[in-house]
């Protein structure tokens, strides 16, 4: 096998294997950090050993191994522990868990890290790292805040859930809806970064981290079956998952919604989303931010023509959500539907005034840029258009801003 294909199968396995080497880890040895320290390590090897000894057969098992062994030798260097017969235990057994309510490895470390003793921020960084294995610069720019104030956080839970001797233990029913909101919100985020990667060495869109956020999410469901936001997070994945392929042309470049052919949507996945929205509806019960958010895209995927679209239903859901959630994002997504409904000029003085709160967004200075653009402001939505592309990280979206910022006069 060629150098450049074990890299490739390293790649591979670091984003289908990471999160799932973090959990047995700690699982066993119930500190997070000898579960990140043996994990990297573990890969480290890989990329040692592999390009001469070849690719494993069994990578998941191949790395978790590799990362028992680096963890055992790390306790037995720092040897610290009073309890020898435990510790004895803890390194030559390994236990099985008593059943819990979580049988997936994966979606029960999500759940331990979101404990409520953190803070629902530091509770998503930490779970994004640990369990999606982003990177400390996708989990900033998430957030929007400095990698560096990123680092501190995540370095801080950690160091709490050890000071506080948080059990890692499967959660019983009883502990699953103290920590479900955080869970959902950790799930959507992995989402996100597959359908639209930041990372600059990364594919513009990730189906390895969208299908196991869909994966996760459907097991989240089946535990919770009456959470209308779970069911809502579903629905919402589902039907942004199903344009997925329509999204990135052939030249790598960003398709918008109105230029996608909506032939090649996946209705499978459209209907199963439908079919989610419309539960909720008949459910008679107040939407959450995942359901209103489902109900929207089930408004752009249920019309066969962007002209077809009912942009004042999608701006009342709109409205619906900004009463729950007024953040700056949601508002500047409202400008977007509003600007369909009444105009660019009346988007763009919503869109102003947004300015000090979403400065280091790219989506803000593309948003503004089309606006301009079609105002005929040229020169201003160049100018937009090049702080877009600046803080742009999706290669196919940096790629489409090019285009558009080169077409104008």
């Amino acid at each position: 096998m060629s150098v450049l294909n074990v890299h490739e199968a390293i790649t591979r396995a670091h984003r289908e294997q990471w999160g799932r080497v973090v959990a047995a880890l700690t699982r066993r040895f119930g500190d997070l950090d000898i579960a990140e320290e043996a994990a990297a390590e573990a890969f480290a090897t890989a990329v040692d050993r592999w390009p001469g000894d070849g690719v494993p057969p069994n990578l998941g098992a191949w790395l978790t191994t590799t990362a028992t062994r680096k963890a055992i030798d790390r306790i037995r260097r720092e040897n610290k522990r009073d309890d020898k017969q435990k510790e004895a235990r803890m390194l030559y057994e390994d236990v099985p868990e008593p059943p819990g309510a979580i049988d997936d490895e994966r979606l029960r470390l999500i759940f331990i890290c979101c404990h409520p003793a953190l803070a629902m921020e530091t509770r998503v960084a930490l779970t994004l790292r640990m369990v999606g294995g982003l990177t400390v610069p996708e989990i900033a720019r998430a957030f929007l805040v400095q990698e560096t104030a990123m680092g501190q956080r995540i370095t801080r839970a950690k160091a709490k859930i050890k000071a506080a001797r948080i059990p890692y233990r499967v959660p019983s029913a009883a502990d699953l809806p103290a920590r479900v909101s955080s869970v959902l919100a950790v799930l959507f985020l992995v989402f996100n970064e597959g359908y639209l990667a930041t990372g600059p060495d990364t594919d513009p869109v990730r189906h390895d981290l969208t299908a196991e956020a869909i994966r996760l999410t459907r097991l989240v469901r089946a535990l919770m079956p009456d959470d209308g936001e779970a069911a809502g997070l579903l629905a919402l994945m589902l039907l942004i998952e199903a344009r997925r392929t329509a999204r990135v042309s052939a030249s790598g470049e960003l398709v918008t919604l109105g230029e996608q052919d909506r032939g090649a949507w996946d209705a499978a996945l459209i209907a199963e989303g439908h079919r989610l929205v419309r539960e909720r509806l008949a459910a008679g019960v107040a939407p959450g931010r995942y359901q209103i958010l489902a109900a929207i895209n089930a408004v752009h995927t249920s019309a066969h023509d962007v002209r077809d679209t009912d942009w004042s239903q999608v701006v009342a859901l709109y409205d619906q959500l900004v009463r729950i959630d007024p953040s700056p994002i949601v508002a500047l997504n409202r400008a977007v539907a509003v600007a369909e409904l009444d105009g660019p000029e009346v988007a763009l003085a919503a869109v102003n005034r947004l300015d000090s709160a979403l400065a280091g967004y790219h989506a803000y200075h593309a948003t503004l840029a089309d606006l301009l653009r079609r105002l005929g402001r040229s020169q201003k939505s160049r100018a937009a258009y090049d702080k877009a592309i600046e803080l742009a990280g999706n290669t196919a979206e940096a790629a489409y801003l090019i285009r558009r910022r080169d077409q104008l006069r």
